[in-house]
């Protein structure tokens, strides 16, 4: 582990806030057990261990009733830690997985049954090395037929050179984090207002109204965060996505107590319609469609 790394919370407290039934977890990871899954040598940060028994144990203490498992870029295009969390937790799980131009088509099928719905593509520089984007749509072209979907995370001064290639993708798309609005700019600013004309435009984009706690400038108090989160919720109730992004990597501000990460959902999405599409509807629509 990383020297200035943030283990996650212990001891999170029991969320006051009861989330509806069949709640899904649709943003977190699996790290490790390093010794069982060795980390990625082209890493660029080192976690503690967050096994899938712990990540179950969390999502029974939280109330809720699924998880959606993101590839983490720790463990790089290595999506063994990941299929053996979805190997385990069967019905109750599904994935996103990290792959490059080499996958092939057996892997992609093994992926697809053991419960990956779709591939993350990460623009963040400061986690991951930069991958042209005519390499990503050959990738996304590849992933088509299975109904999948494509999970992207970039940061909000970088959404410029991002939304053209995501309108180009033409299939569904999750943006992680709300494309990371810079909130000291507040709710009226130009770059958030090109995020909500993004989402309008584009009626496959959808966003993940998670991570208060790595974008708030007064932790661990995220009302700052709220209004960003709670206009996307109202705007665009059927394609919004919540999670709690356990373990947190990469946190350098404080330990998220994920109990109280639960209960700011009533805060963004206030009504038990919203919370139901928001938690239940959505992610069973994106991931589990066969249950409808």
């Amino acid at each position: 582990m990383d020297a200035d790394y943030l283990p996650f919370h212990q001891n999170p407290s029991k969320p006051k806030f009861i989330a509806p039934a069949g709640a899904v977890d649709a943003h977190c990871h699996v790290f490790g057990p390093a010794a069982q899954f060795p980390y990625s040598p082209k890493r660029k940060y080192t976690p503690c261990d967050a096994s899938k028994e712990q990540l179950f144990a969390l999502r029974d203490h939280l109330g809720f009733s699924r998880n959606v498992i993101v590839q983490a870029s720790c463990h790089s295009t290595d999506n063994s830690a990941l299929l053996d969390a979805l190997d385990s937790a069967g019905e109750l799980a599904r994935g996103v997985a990290f792959v490059d131009e080499t996958v092939t088509d057996e892997e992609l099928q093994t992926m697809d049954a053991a419960g990956v719905r779709g591939i993350r593509f990460n623009f963040v520089k400061r986690l991951v090395d930069t991958t042209p984007k005519d390499v990503l749509k050959k990738i996304a072209d590849r992933v088509r037929p299975l109904g999948w979907h494509i999970v992207v995370y970039f940061e909000s001064q970088d959404i410029d050179d991002i939304a053209p290639f995501l309108d180009e993708l033409d299939m569904t798309v999750v943006v992680d984090h709300m494309g990371r609005p810079d909130i000291a700019q507040g709710i009226n600013s130009e770059a958030f207002a090109k995020f909500i004309r993004l989402m309008e435009n584009n009626p496959n984009i959808w966003t993940k109204v998670s991570c208060p706690e790595r974008l708030t400038l007064t932790p661990p108090n995220y009302s700052d965060v709220v209004p960003f989160a709670k206009t996307l919720v109202e705007r665009f109730p059927t394609r919004v996505l919540w999670g709690t992004d356990w373990p947190h990597p990469n946190m350098k501000s404080h330990t998220p107590d994920d109990g109280h990460l639960v209960d700011v959902i009533p805060q963004i999405a206030e009504t038990d319609a919203l919370q139901q599409a928001l938690l239940v509807t959505n992610p069973m629509k994106l991931y589990w469609p066969e249950s409808e």
